[in-house]
């Protein structure tokens, strides 16, 4: 009887060992089958929402340059960016950027911080030194004005900057106005230096003497002449300024609001005619009609 009761028990624990082993592989299957639907959703998701882009390499530079520095093959490295966000002006081919034959020597003008594009802009020409003849566009020329710390914008000005150029002094012709006149001779003449900085990354403020400004010819002469003949005073325009200054002259008269008194009226005096008749011995005066 005992060995039957044993049997029993041996059998039972065996068909429940098997029981819970069964259902141990089938909740595995399951979890197994759950997680890889899980990876083909997640993955059918991503490839859905990446879109394929077209890239190019492009020139960057490997650290940050400073104006005046040359600009050397080690500087540079070459950056996948998307074709339809690539600056113009950018070099894609290390053999444009540094020519094989000739003076291959090339110079910062602007300055480029780390993995910046290397643009054309931004460097001189094979060759070119970074000097101030660089900076001037052909038909252009440069010229140097005295300032101070007031007509110089309280060092406030950058080479790249723009300035409105008035002269202040007397015009020979504003007779009964000592206080002379001043007048707007120039607009948004571009700044190319300042004193003997050329570079545009310039830190902190500098009370200039001199700046030195890109004009035509013609600009050169009437700055000169501006210049030898009354003060010049400076006023620094805004960037996203693209409003142009019309004709202003502003004499003492103007800015106090003194108006000109009009011309008393020139009296008319009346035209009288006379002539003279002799009777006898004795000539007499006689109002007659004007005829002329």
């Amino acid at each position: 009887m005992r060995a039957v009761f044993g049997l029993v028990l041996i059998v039972g624990v065996a068909l429940a060992g098997g029981a819970v082993y069964m259902a141990r592989n089938y909740i595995a299957a399951y979890q197994d089958e759950l997680t890889r639907q899980r990876l083909a959703a997640e993955e059918a998701l991503a490839n859905a929402n990446v879109e394929v882009v077209p890239t190019m390499g492009v020139l960057v530079s490997t650290r940050s340059l400073k104006y005046g520095e040359k600009l050397n093959q080690e500087d540079v490295r070459v950056v996948d960016w998307p074709e339809n966000a690539i600056p113009e002006g950018t070099f894609t081919d290390l053999t444009v950027l540094f020519p094989e034959t000739g003076d291959r020597d090339r110079f910062v003008l602007r300055a480029m911080e780390k993995d910046e594009a290397v643009m054309a802009i931004k460097i001189t020409k094979p060759g070119e030194k970074a000097g101030l003849t660089s900076r001037l566009e052909k038909g252009m020329r440069a010229f140097a004005i005295s300032v101070d710390v007031a007509s110089g914008v309280s060092g406030f000005l950058r080479p790249g900057d723009n300035v409105d150029i008035y002269w202040t002094g007397s015009s020979g012709t504003n007779v009964g106005n000592s206080g002379g006149i001043t007048r707007l001779i120039q607009t948004s003449i571009e700044l190319i230096a300042v004193d003997q900085t050329t570079g545009s990354d310039v830190t902190g403020t500098t009370i200039a003497r001199t700046v030195t400004v890109a004009a035509t010819p013609e600009q050169v002469g009437a700055l000169a002449q501006a210049q030898n003949t009354g003060r010049l005073s400076l006023a620094l325009v805004g960037i996203l300024d693209e409003s142009i200054a019309t004709a202003i002259e502003v004499d003492q008269r103007k800015l106090l609001g003194i108006k000109e008194a009009a011309p008393a009226p020139e009296q008319v005096l009346e035209q009288v005619c006379t002539t003279r008749i002799r009777r006898g011995g004795e000539i007499v005066e006689t109002k007659i009609p004007c005829t002329n």
